[in-house]
């Protein structure tokens, strides 16, 4: 029963425009919550063993992009974002709205570095999860290392191998 005139009225449109209110402040909310953010680092792989070793080095200024694709035969791209490494070899890119339903990939595109710019090609791009409904809480997605190869390896690597059990054949 809805109270029509006077002083009800009024206290009964005034709390369905708070709980409309309210409502409206909750989507907007759920929305700015699917905001993430991909980290990862690019470095260079001076043993050209397509791994992290010890004297690997972090690349500054190279160029990564993430894209995110249907997961259908044509595989169309929805999102894409480009970015660059600190002098860590870190980067950091916002991405909007939940990809649940897509493929989402990083991959490392340029490296700045004429001696290390040899892409790994089994380790080009890392596959990353953007959404909120696979129970993590955070806002952080955190994606494998990426790596160019040095044109040479270092003549230290065989002794940096040897230390992780690799003997040369």
């Amino acid at each position: 029963m809805i109270p029509r005139g006077g002083k009800m009225a009024k206290t009964f449109a005034v709390a369905v425009l708070i709980a409309t209110i309210f409502c409206f402040a909750s989507l907007s909310l759920a929305q700015a919550d699917e905001t993430f953010f991909v980290e990862g680092k690019v470095y260079c792989d001076t043993c050209r063993v397509q791994f992290e070793t010890k004297i690997s080095e972090p690349l500054a200024d190279a160029k990564v992009r993430l894209e995110c694709r249907k997961r259908d035969e044509n595989g169309d791209l929805t999102y894409s974002i480009d970015g660059v490494t600190n002098k860590n070899g870190i980067y950091r890119l916002p991405v909007e709205g939940d990809h649940e339903e897509e493929i989402c990939e990083v991959k490392a595109i340029k490296s700045t570095r004429s001696d290390c710019n040899d892409p790994m090609a089994r380790y080009e791009k890392a596959r990353i999860t953007l959404t909120n409904k696979n129970g993590l809480s955070s806002d952080a997605r955190y994606a494998n290392s990426l790596g160019f190869m040095k044109k040479e390896a270092l003549p230290n690597c065989i002794d940096v191998l040897n230390e992780l059990g690799f003997n040369p054949l």
